[in-house]
């Protein structure tokens, strides 16, 4: 009777087949630990041998030992000649990345508008009070323009400016207007096609002056006075 793949146990690395993994198996059942450390060497050999592209890498042998030793199930005791992997090791998790996104509550205008506005309030009352104020309203309204573009208004930002302050830094629409942002105009590619059309027109101009040249030799060897120099008759 047939013994299918689907009926074995499951391959823990398929990409090195199934031989492969019997040839670790057997290698964990032999009792001499030397004749057992010559076998791993040479289930490495052959491991190598399916995937000789990768043998430039720097890690590549240590990679090859690691994938020995998940292959045998972690019961492979010979002298290994580097540190492999460790079922503890096999499973565990990325230290999880801290972000300091604190409490935003309008994230689109990010945190350094926030310290600004937490900087502006300690501030005394006075000019350079109220020109900081109105420099990190221009600055919300800029960032504000790529979050929303429709409703980037000067009353909008001016609320937000109030709430994100806690009522400390208030700006009207009747005493302040905010400059309106202009975006760069794109280029429109018309020096490139000028460029292109003097090249063109200079190529259209080149076979209408050959052509004038050649009617007038034309003429001249009718009339019987065209005679070739030394250098256009070595050409020819």
């Amino acid at each position: 009777m047939l013994t299918y793949n689907t009926q074995l146990r499951p391959l823990v690395l398929p990409e090195y087949g199934r031989n492969i993994q019997s040839m670790v198996d057997h290698c964990v059942t032999i009792e001499d630990r030397e004749e057992r450390t010559r076998c791993a060497y040479s289930i490495i050999a052959a491991m190598a041998q399916l995937f000789p592209e990768l043998k430039s890498g720097g890690e590549y042998n240590h990679k090859l030992w690691d994938h020995l030793m998940i292959m045998s199930d972690f019961q492979l005791d010979i002298d290994f000649p580097c540190e492999v992997i460790t079922k503890e090791n096999l499973f565990t998790l990325p230290d999880k990345v801290e972000y300091s996104a604190g409490n935003l509550r309008l994230r689109h205008y990010g945190s350094n508008i926030q310290r600004m506005i937490e900087r502006a309030c300690e501030m005394p009352e006075g000019e350079e009070r109220n020109e900081l104020v109105v420099l990190i309203a221009y600055q919300m309204k800029k960032l504000m323009l790529g979050f929303n573009r429709e409703g980037a208004d000067d009353a909008k930002v001016f609320n937000d400016l109030a709430m994100m302050s806690q009522g400390q830094l208030r700006l009207s629409t009747d005493e302040l207007k905010l400059r309106e942002i202009i975006e760069p105009a794109k280029p429109t590619g018309k020096k490139k096609k000028k460029k292109y059309d003097l090249v063109s027109q200079s190529l259209r101009d080149q076979p209408v002056q050959e052509s004038m040249w050649v009617a007038e030799a034309t003429e001249l060897l009718g009339q019987g006075t065209f005679r070739p120099s030394y250098s256009a008759r070595r050409q020819s």
